[in-house]
């Protein structure tokens, strides 16, 4: 028996990097996915047929995480398809550009965080009243560790990280007393898209500031996952978990 087995879980940008990463260790680990996508169709797909190769139950489900109606369509048709949830994870994000504050377009300033602050806050709007109407089940939000850095030229991305880790404060406080766990994973350099984006910018003397010497796999912030989501992480609530080969201490 898997530590997640018979779990419900929604993963909203699960089709690709960190998001496939959990939504793959949560189908090792015994659990039924309902990935979220945004535009690549073919990636979800993908990845449920992953999930049903480990012997889960897989589920695709377009949303764009930045419009509230489009996520409230999204929770209902998870819950309708998979009966409820038992576990949820914020993970939709997009980067910043490098820019300075006085030449971010104001509008793209509001993208970035419709999506990575804003959707997580729909994300667990949504969601959270089923999970605490049956007193039970974990929320986990995904943010970074350059919420902690906060380096000059990425103050979008690095604002909305910011606003998840208080989100998940803020609502880990108002869900204990009905037995709702909610926590966050703030990765460090991890291999996917967005990573190797940051690695060919800055280069690889960005592993130099990584203890561990290696940037991380999506399989390893999906194993931090499994801990919080399953009952290993029972006792575990409104904690940030920094899944980052020691590069913030």
């Amino acid at each position: 028996m898997g530590k997640l087995a018979g779990k419900l879980a929604l993963i909203t940008g699960g089709s690709r990097g960190i998001g496939r990463g959990i939504a793959i260790e949560f189908a090792r680990e015994g659990a039924s996915v309902a990935v979220n996508y945004r535009r690549d169709e073919g990636a979800a797909r993908d990845t449920v047929a992953e999930i049903e190769r480990l012997g889960g139950r897989g589920l695709a489900i377009q949303a764009d995480v930045s419009d509230w109606q489009a996520v409230s369509r999204m929770v209902a048709t998870a819950i309708g398809e998979l009966g409820q949830l038992d576990v949820v994870v914020a993970n939709s994000g997009i980067a910043s550009r490098a820019q300075a504050i006085w030449d971010i377009d104001v509008d793209y300033w509001h993208r970035v965080l419709s999506v990575d602050l804003h959707g997580a806050f729909y994300t667990c709007k949504a969601t959270v009243q089923h999970l605490m109407e049956r007193k039970q089940g974990s929320i986990i939000l995904i943010s970074s560790v350059g919420a902690d850095f906060c380096s000059a030229y990425g103050s979008p991305y690095y604002v909305a990280k910011a606003g998840v880790n208080a989100l998940t404060k803020c609502l880990a406080k108002e869900c204990a007393p009905a037995g709702v766990r909610v926590n966050c994973i703030a990765p460090g350099l991890i291999k996917t898209d967005m990573g190797d984006r940051m690695i060919d910018f800055l280069g690889e003397s960005i592993l130099s500031s990584i203890p561990l010497g290696e940037a991380g796999r999506p399989e390893d912030v999906g194993r931090a996952a499994v801990f919080l989501a399953s009952d290993d992480g029972r006792y575990v609530t409104g904690k940030i978990l920094r899944v980052d080969g020691g590069q913030w201490m």
